[in-house]
């Protein structure tokens, strides 16, 4: 059982626990574990056999954790696992990923309704039964039916970031395979959306068995759902579907163009085709003679199949629901790249709910070749996180001073925090303080439900304080999770624009907030964005390549981001 196998049984584990109402340190330890077992370059399984070194050596893994990483190396199952699955139908867990429903609630729907699907608890919400439960009522009604969309999303997509894993181990596991001459992912992961249903191969090989045998022999396989000459469709455990194609050399480009997508990037694609007298689909480039006949033109590369219809050659990420001719026209943008980025200006320690120290983080931003951070932890505010009032804030200012003048010019740090913007408007500490700092950004984690105007005079405020260089996460989203909160974005890059402020873009593959068509909005309009990791251990920088595959789709260039900048530069676009 591999690394991605275990942490999927560790989820699971914490998911029916959640949903039995266990402690939620227990949870949380399982899915902690999960987190830092996906994210090892080192298999589990090679960490047991090596004598040298102990499982418990891990972040979050302690001695029971160990035993049961060694159970599901060596047997495959874990018997408590299996036992709670024997209890809960695995359809009832799509329950938890209802906004505001909470374990508690959906366990007393399940037991008291009999529900264990979220068709079953529409239908009972449209009915009024479950405001009849105790402790529910009509609003509390109304927020699940209005959440179960969003959850019915999650169980059917993924986000990227997952999705981007599974390729990989499905890319290493096919790269050896004898007579494959190409292969490629396609559909929606190429394209970066930032969730994916299902997975797309294409291969040229010489002979189609030898690539499907190999596909069928991935350890994560759950099922074959059909097999045929040239096209293999499988089912994974974590119920994904994946989709071999085996293509002929000669339509690999024109197979790749259109199994990439979008649909509406096709149909304006194949409406160019016509108006040059061309056919096109996934075979290849067509002209039509007289009498009907077809002859090829182009199809081995996209590049050829682009080139016959005098267009240029989209990145991936631009093939959504755009006008084709004039990107074309304007010119296509020398897209970002993660080597772009010198510096990280969004991020955690453990002075507040960080997991490694000012100096880790800084150690591990160094090891990066980053020209400066900030350090930003949370404000007061945050108490679950341990916020920093405003006496801890100017220790940990003094400490990065210090640690500045050790490191003598190998990075820069920059004096930083996420300051909470308070439901009632205004910052969580007083300027007297912020003014003192490098870096403040300021972020919404209270009050969302709050009307539309209010929170978007609260972001408008913020900008407006001279101490304030950036706003965080400017809708609040979740993915999957949590519907982005209402706020007024064009009045807020208005606002940041007069102010000489910025926007951030979110790395956190559960946030990418701001989403594609926001980003490209504030290009647009002239607002520099900062895309940040909002790393909370060190491992967290890994999920820039994250934030820059949206800014991709929003058009972004490096001129567009902010730190791609010397710091110098960027004080001088604040006015500083």
């Amino acid at each position: 059982m591999n690394n991605a196998q275990i942490a999927a049984k560790f989820e699971l584990l914490a998911d029916l626990l959640e949903f039995q109402g266990a402690n939620s340190f227990r949870v949380r330890a399982y899915r902690n574990a999960a987190r830092t077992i996906e994210g090892l370059s080192q298999q589990i399984s090679d960490i047991l056999d090596d004598e040298s070194q102990k499982l418990t050596d891990l972040d979050g893994i302690g001695k029971d954790l160990a035993e049961k990483c060694q159970v599901l190396v060596e047997k495959g199952e874990l018997p408590q696992l299996d036992e709670l699955q024997k209890k809960i139908p695995q359809s009832v867990l799509a329950m938890l990923r209802i906004p505001g429903l909470g374990p508690k609630k959906a366990a007393v729907i399940y037991k008291e309704l009999k529900i264990a699907t979220l068709e079953e608890l529409k239908q009972a919400c449209l009915d009024e039964r479950v405001r009849e439960l105790k402790g529910f009522g009509a609003k509390t009604e109304q927020t699940i039916l209005n959440g179960i969309d969003l959850a019915a999303t999650a169980e059917q997509r993924t986000y990227w970031a997952t999705a981007d894993k599974l390729v990989q181990r499905l890319r290493e596991h096919l790269k050896d395979v004898k007579g494959v001459e190409k292969l490629e992912f396609a559909g929606s992961y190429r394209r970066g959306k930032e969730t994916v249903g299902d997975i797309d191969i294409l291969v040229t090989a010489k002979s189609p068995t030898a690539a499907m045998d190999r596909l069928g022999e991935f350890s994560e396989l759950n099922e074959v759902i059909a097999r045929g000459d040239t096209k293999m469709s499988i089912r994974l455990e974590n119920n994904m579907q994946v989709d071999l194609r085996v293509v002929p050399a000669k339509s690999y480009g024109a197979a790749l163009q259109y199994f990439t997508g979008s649909k509406e990037h096709n149909v304006k694609v194949r409406g160019i085709a016509k108006q040059h007298g061309l056919k096109i689909n996934e075979y290849g480039v067509f002209r039509m003679e007289d009498g009907g006949t077809e002859t090829y033109v182009a199809g081995k590369t996209e590049e050829d199949v682009y080139k016959a219809l005098d267009l240029p050659w989209f990145p991936p990420e631009l093939r959504e629901n755009r006008d084709v001719i004039k990107l074309a026209e304007s010119g296509l943008p020398e897209l970002i790249t993660v080597e772009d980025i010198v510096g990280d200006m969004h991020m955690h320690t453990d002075a507040t709910d960080g997991k490694n120290t000012l100096e880790e983080m800084v150690e591990a931003a160094i090891a990066r070749g980053y020209q400066y951070v900030a350090i930003t932890d949370h404000s007061k505010r945050v108490s679950m996180a341990n916020g920093l009032d405003a006496d801890r804030l100017l220790e940990q200012w003094k400490a990065i001073d210090k640690l500045n003048k050790k490191l003598d010019g190998q990075i820069l740090i920059l004096k930083g925090l996420e300051c909470d913007i308070l439901e009632k408007g205004g910052m969580d500490l007083p300027d007297q303080v912020l003014e003192q700092g490098d870096w403040i950004i300021a972020s919404v984690h209270y009050g969302q439900n709050q009307p539309k105007q209010q929170i978007t005079d609260r972001i408008v405020g913020a900008l407006e304080n001279p101490n304030i260089c950036i706003v965080a996460h400017p809708t609040g989203r979740l993915i999957n999770r949590r519907e982005a909160y209402e706020v007024d974005l064009e009045t807020v890059f208005q606002c940041a624009k007069e102010n000489k402020k910025f926007v951030e873009l979110n790395a956190n593959p559960m946030r990418l907030d701001l989403n594609e068509i926001q980003c490209n909005a504030a290009k647009e309009r002239g607002i520099p964005i900062g895309i940040n990791s909002d790393a909370h251990n060190i491992e967290g920088f890994n999920v820039m390549k994250y934030g820059i595959k949206q800014a991709r789709r929003g058009g972004l260039t490096k001129a567009d981001v902010v730190n791609t900048r010397p710091w110098k530069d960027i004080q001088k676009m604040l006015g500083r």
